[in-house]
């Protein structure tokens, strides 16, 4: 994700770093850290209170564990033994402001939510330390909340930070493999594994499947179709538009169908997949 509409920036500092929050954090904000990790990385300790503190630990356990220093006095942990961070690797950081709580991605994938220990308001200061190269620290203001792997390679995995909510667009593009079977699009609950919108174009058969695949069970597949919008090597946008009650689909400027939310808690859809027999040129989240 580019840094360069952000309301503040920070280009190649010295780590560490510590630096002043232009404003402050309000909720749908987002800080971008954009770097790469040292072969001989570590982590080191804060002497000042810390809303919150992400330590990707790579020795012995490794892991991502999550705290909050307030008056001397440490939380609880939050681990989680997984690491997105690879040493010798380059990696996006993206912590979205909640009013209630933090999200956390990395490079494109949902990784936590944490919980607000102290008041937003509170926060003025970002600092970074240990053993990091850090390209671009950014601080966006909530027009952005899409962010991406870095490439548009299939099968393609994209975080939807804020949650979908009544009135936005994803709009994708790309190419139809020449000798193509189907191909897949998810808009999901990357914690839950529930798919609000499942759509699955099966080229052979002329078929435009769409349905919901909630608490381990699939839902009732609808089919209806004025026509097939999608053939072998062409290219396409494919445009879903989130409205309160429903989704409705474009191809190529022209309506398909609309899909009834299957799913109320649309905030809760957090991921876009893509997978099957096709090329992807862009996509776009406003």
């Amino acid at each position: 994700m580019s840094v360069a509409n952000t309301k503040h920036s920070v280009l190649f500092p010295a780590v560490p770093y510590t630096g002043p929050i232009p404003g402050g954090l309000h909720p749908g904000e987002m800080v971008i850290i954009q770097g790469t990790v040292p072969e001989d990385a570590d982590s080191t300790k804060p002497s000042s209170d810390v809303a919150l503190r992400i330590s990707p630990r790579f020795h012995d356990s490794p892991a991502v564990v999550c705290r909050s220093l307030l008056q001397e006095i440490w939380s609880e942990d939050q681990e989680l033994h997984q690491l997105p961070y690879k040493a010798g690797a380059p990696f996006e950081t993206v912590i979205l402001v909640h009013k209630d709580a933090f999200k956390v991605a990395v490079n494109g994938a949902h990784l936590l939510e944490y919980q607000h220990r102290i008041p937003l308001h509170k926060i003025n200061t970002f600092s970074i330390s240990g053993k990091v190269k850090i390209h671009a620290i950014g601080f966006i203001p909530n027009s952005a909340i899409f962010t991406e792997s870095g490439d548009l390679d299939v099968p393609y995995k994209g975080s939807i930070l804020a949650g979908l909510s009544p009135g936005q667009n994803i709009a994708i593009k790309g190419r139809i493999s020449t000798y193509p079977h189907s191909f897949t699009v998810n808009l999901c609950n990357s914690r839950t594994g529930n798919v609000a919108l499942h759509l699955n174009p099966r080229m052979k058969s002329a078929v435009f499947i769409r349905n919901s695949y909630l608490s381990g069970s699939w839902g009732q597949e609808e089919r209806e179709l004025p026509f097939f919008p999608f053939s072998p090597g062409g290219y396409f946008e494919l445009l879903v538009l989130c409205q309160p009650h429903r989704f409705k689909l474009a191809v190529n400027g022209s309506h398909l169908f609309d899909f009834r939310h299957r799913v109320q808690d649309l905030s809760s859809i957090d991921q876009l997949e893509i997978m099957g027999d096709l090329e992807l040129a862009d996509i776009k989240l406003w």
